[in-house]
């Protein structure tokens, strides 16, 4: 069901067949309870996934089953927490059954029962249901809420119960602490209640009441309150009770624009061509006292906007523009003026971003007038680029992301003749917001402007500001190219990015100045550069780096801007002139002309660090291409080959610039080594391949070069193909028998490249181009001596390919796919020596290798976790798997963790292959300790998998070797770790490890009581709040005496505070728990007690 969670919708056709086959089972006497607690869980499932106010209309609600739904109710035991959902879903339906159009007492008949002894009316023992649930800690609490809500509203119930029921309520919630657990679950109870029944109820009814609800929610004090559920239901219930102290009008003052039928909008547009956008004046406004508790009302909704928390600002902000709908026109100005209060630059980050939502619902409902609009957008346009420094880091990206939803109100709100004025200030904030903004969901946010807007959004689209490299340098150039943005974009870099806290946005700014220099070069002359030097000898650390560092990429324009124009214009021009003269054979052999050409295209590689990434491509082609037709036609001799003297020069000079310290040269030239003719390389074979085994491998002052690395490993298969096959020939001009392992292991070595740096993997093209090149190899070995593969070769070849294809780059994974399948499918004649080549024709039969998408993770990941049941393949697949388990991407995530829980569930029974699945998991782990890489996302998986039941056989036994071990290697793992997400994840697995018997418990308990006082508050919060949800699923390891206690300290404590008070709670958990308290261990270092 949970495919429909984003479209929820699409299962309305289908609901109601649904309903049918559950309530047969729920209906039926002779079904057992646990079919029906079943049922009553599918139903949750599905009411979770459409929402119970459109699945709960589809329930049965006549008179005739009020009853069977009261009785129902009756026999469940609220402490049973494994059904819950049966409670949830029963109390939903007694919410509709309630409703039926006759007086109760109808139903009680007579109320004596056979015994002579008076039955309980129907009425009170719904109430009475209601109340017992309201206090209970699990989800029926919340249907129990909307019972009340339905139920005290009826005509004959309000009359007779409705006062007593506030009574209860309130007294309930006067005696209930927020500082207890139980207290919480209590006032979370009453205030859903209260807030509901003030939604539903008449106001009529509801108003002699509201002046006492509010008097006891003022002494509760829960802006006091560390419970945001608390905290959000006190705002929420403040706007229903000033919602209620006001008269249900719409405001006849507010703003009004067309209407919401688009036929009557269309209509209207072509009888009148100007529409006039009208503020009805307030003169003819029913006049009537506003109660003085309004104001306490939208005060306590003014600080909500000030709340810690996100939820609870969002519903006061919701609540302010309910409340000014129905104020008149003056005070409502008067909210106008107190909202913007909110801006000052002595309130917080949570003030101006509880602020700019407030503003948002003020425009959307029409209430912010035209006249008020220069009041908010300087205060708007200061929003979208706030941003506060905090110690390390920053706050202020919430405030910009909801700047934008104001931008996005305004739009929609207000004429275009009102926003006039102000529209290039909004739109030029919004571009610089969508391309500039240090944080990805700011960007998408603000990725829709005014002028130029389609051209702009389908550039910046939502994928498109995902990648913030790309903003600043790519997506910002095309949006310059618009004379409206360029300045504003200049400026904004210059004012805001070169003086960042971060150093990578300084770096990219400049970056972005350097490439934004071309759309107005005489203001960077003239404005931008003087502003720069002053800066770059100030007082700020920040401002003088990006000062400096913009300076200089600015005088590197000027100097480069011509020359790399000619170099881009002229290189693949000349290039591809000199190929078709030499394919043309035109009469040039020895002149002198022919070492002009040579220098021509050797110096057309040296300049590719000197172009862009498009016109460097064109330059590589062109001169590859004229290099090998220029030897073809002028440096062969009549023998068949090459001058010695020309051979050697040649490939002395190609070679040495195999380690120039320009990335782009080594691709160009190693590029030109793989396209020389056969008599350029007769007797020299070793020494091309010595060269390029230098580009290929991986050594600290060039780690970064990837595309080095992967031009080095195509041109090692273009050398392989041009020299051709010779199993018993001289190694210095043939594949033979004694270099056939020194190519395959230059080969596999670009198999192994994982390199990242700003522009993500891009180790994945050294693994991409390592894949092609194996297979043109073999293939080119297996057609001429098939005797050259060896068993061990073969099996490291498809045992690499496979780890590829379970990875989580489509693309790459895709491509390994392929590899994968032309390897195991080629037959002229089939390649030997593969491993388990009857199960994988099997697994991937010949007719589906066209059909099968291997960029689809739902197709892809079905098949190649089947290789985890062979031997050989087990350790890639599963080193594979873990990082797309692991992963960010939540197609990837979901199908390959579905595919893994599959391939569990199959083996789970037998013993031997969980056995030997189990050595290889650890064998992994092991093998990576400390590789961030597949580390954490290893811990990711575990976590899943512990929590899918997949050690579900080891669990019963104690002390479990792969328990200890999984432990110990956890342990390693996190030692001295300062990486936030791996310690998550490590706190998840430790969690999910309590599961396995024996000591192994109190070790895994002992390892969560360290991390409880981790020098990250952060930690600690994540630990205390895993360990809580741990003993509320494995309570059985808490001595059922001391579980509240345990849960209790768990919840209530600050685990923010100072690491002393944090490690006495701890301390306490411990000697509750019987764990050995961690000792603190002193060091002694630089003369100060650690």
């Amino acid at each position: 069901m949970d495919k429909y969670q984003e479209q929820p919708h699409l299962l309305d056709s289908h609901l109601e067949w649904m309903m049918h086959l559950l309530l047969d089972i729920v209906q039926d006497n002779r079904s057992p309870s646990s079919l029906v607690h079943l049922a009553f869980k599918f139903f949750y499932i599905i009411t979770k996934v459409r929402g119970y106010k459109i699945f709960l209309r589809l329930f049965p609600h006549e008179v005739a089953d009020l009853q069977p739904v009261l009785d129902m109710i009756a026999v469940q035991n609220p402490k049973d927490y494994e059904t819950w959902e049966t409670r949830y879903m029963l109390l939903l339906w007694l919410s509709m059954t309630c409703l039926i159009p006759f007086d109760l007492a109808r139903l009680d008949g007579n109320i004596l029962s056979e015994e002579g002894c008076t039955r309980m009316p129907i009425m009170d023992r719904i109430l009475n249901v209601a109340k017992s649930y309201l206090v209970v800690s699990d989800k029926a609490r919340d249907a129990a809420a909307v019972l009340v809500s339905r139920f005290i509203i009826r005509p004959d119930v309000k009359q007779k119960r409705m006062a007593d029921f506030l009574d209860w309520a309130l007294s309930t919630l006067s005696n209930s602490s927020f500082q207890t657990m139980e207290g919480t679950v209590v006032m979370d109870g009453m205030l859903q209640a209260l807030a509901q029944l003030f939604k539903h109820g008449k106001r009529d009814d509801c108003l002699p009441y509201a002046s006492t609800v509010l008097e006891c929610l003022d002494n509760c004090k829960l802006s006091e309150s560390n419970q945001t559920l608390l905290r959000k239901l006190g705002v929420k219930l403040v706007q229903r009770l000033g919602l209620t102290f006001l008269k249900p009008k719409v405001a006849k003052w507010r703003y009004q624009r067309g209407c919401r039928s688009l036929a009557a909008n269309l209509q209207f547009s072509a009888q009148v061509p100007v529409v006039q956008n009208l503020v009805i004046a307030a003169a003819d406004e029913e006049e009537y006292d506003i109660p003085g508790e309004v104001e306490n009302v939208i005060e306590q909704l003014l600080i909500g906007l000030k709340d810690k928390d996100t939820i609870v600002r969002w519903s006061a902000a919701k609540g302010i523009g309910r409340i000014t709908g129905r104020l008149p026109k003056e005070l409502a100005d008067d909210v106008v003026g107190s909202l913007l209060d909110c801006f000052s630059f002595q309130e917080t980050d949570n003030s101006w971003h509880g602020g700019c939502l407030a503003l948002a619902e003020l425009g959307r409902r029409g209430l912010l007038l035209p006249s008020r609009i220069t009041d908010v957008v300087p205060v708007i346009l200061k929003a979208l680029t706030y941003d506060e420094k905090r110690g390390a880091c920053s706050v202020g990206s919430n405030v910009r992301d909801a700047a934008c939803y104001v931008c996005w109100a305004f739009a929609r709100a207000y004429d275009p003749l009102e926003l006039k004025p102000f529209v290039n200030q909004i739109s030029s904030a919004l571009v610089i917001a969508a391309v500039f903004d240090r944080d990805i969901n700011c960007r998408r946010a603000a990725s829709g402007t005014f002028p130029h807007g389609i051209d702009i959004v389908t550039a910046a689209d939502y994928f498109a500001v995902g990648n913030r490299v790309n903003c600043f340098l790519n997506i910002s150039m095309y949006i310059a190219s618009f004379p409206e943005y360029t300045q504003s974009m200049i400026d904004h870099l210059v004012n805001m990015k070169i003086n960042h806290w971060d150093g990578v946005i300084r770096e990219l700014s400049t970056k972005a100045l350097h490439n934004l220099a071309p759309q107005i070069p005489e203001y960077m002359t003239n404005v931008v550069l003087p502003r720069l030097l002053p800066l770059a000898v100030g007082t700020d650390l920040h401002t003088r780096h990006g000062a400096i560092l913009a300076s200089i990429m600015l005088e590197y324009f000027y100097l480069q801007h011509f020359l790399n124009d000619l170099i881009a214009f002229f290189s693949p021009a000349v290039c591809t002139l000199i190929e078709k003269l030499s394919l043309s054979k035109m009469p040039f052999r020895e002149d002198p002309i022919i070492d002009g050409w040579q220098w021509l295209i050797n110096d057309s590689l040296r300049s590719l660090p000197l172009v862009s990434s498009t016109a460097r491509q064109q330059i590589k082609e062109a001169a590859v291409s004229a290099l090998a037709a220029l030897c073809n036609e002028y440096y062969i001799n009549e023998q068949r080959e090459a001058s010695p003297a020309l051979q050697g020069e040649l490939l002395q000079q190609y070679i040495s610039e195999l380690q120039n310290t320009e990335e782009m040269i080594r691709c160009g030239f190693s590029l030109a080594l793989g396209a020389l003719p056969r008599f350029l390389l007769k007797g020299k074979l070793q020494q091309v391949l010595e060269g390029l085994k230098k580009v290929i491998c991986i050594s600290h002052k060039d780690v970064s070069f990837a595309e080095s690395r992967r031009d080095g490993l195509k041109a090692t298969a273009k050398v392989c193909q041009t020299v051709g096959v010779k199993r018993n020939g001289p190694q210095d001009e043939f594949v033979c028998k004694d270099n056939v392992v020194q190519i395959y292991t230059m080969l596999l070595s670009g198999m192994s490249d994982y390199t990242t740096d700003s522009r993500g993997d891009v180790g994945a093209w050294v693994r991409e181009a390592a894949m092609t090149s194996l297979m043109e190899v073999t293939l080119l070995l297996v057609q001429n001596d098939p005797e050259l593969l060896d068993a061990n070769i073969c099996k490291q070849i498809m045992c690499c390919v496979a780890q590829q294809s379970a990875e989580k780059i489509d693309r790459f994974r895709a491509h390994a796919g392929s590899v994968f399948l032309s390897l195991l499918n080629f037959d002229n004649p089939p390649i030997p020596h593969i491993p388990h080549r009857e199960e994988l024709e099997r697994i991937f039969p010949r007719s589906e290798a066209v059909t099968l998408n291997w960029n689809a993770p739902s197709q892809a990941f079905p098949r190649i976790t089947q290789l985890l049941g062979l031997p050989a393949y087990q350790y890639y697949v599963l080193l594979g798997l873990t990082v797309s388990v692991g992963g960010l991407t939540e197609t990837t995530v979901r199908y390959s963790a579905q595919s893994l829980f599959d391939y569990m569930k199959k083996i789970q029974n037998d013993l031997g292959a969980m056995n030997n699945f189990c050595e290889t998991l650890l064998q992994v782990f092991e093998d990576n300790l400390l590789n961030d890489r597949v580390s954490v996302p290893l811990l990711k998986m575990l976590d899943q998998m512990l929590a899918n039941g997949c050690f579900d056989i080891f669990t019963a036994e104690e002390n479990h070797p792969f328990s200890l071990k999984l432990l110990t290697l956890c342990k390693e793992e996190i030692k001295k770790s300062k990486d936030i997400q791996k310690l998550r994840s490590s706190i998840a697995v430790f969690c999910g490890m309590i599961q396995f018997q024996g000591d192994m418990r109190k070790k895994v308990l002992f390892q969560l009581f360290l991390l409880l006082c981790h020098p990250f508050p952060v930690i600690r919060k994540t630990t205390a709040s895993q360990v809580y949800e741990m003993l509320i699923t494995y309570s059985d390891i808490v001595d059922p005496d001391i579980l509240d206690e345990v849960m209790t300290v768990l919840s209530d404590t600050d685990w923010d505070a100072e690491l002393p008070l944090v490690r006495e709670k701890r301390n306490y958990l411990c000697d509750l728990m019987k764990v050995p308290k961690p000792q603190l261990v002193s060091k002694v270092e630089f003369g100060v007690l650690l």
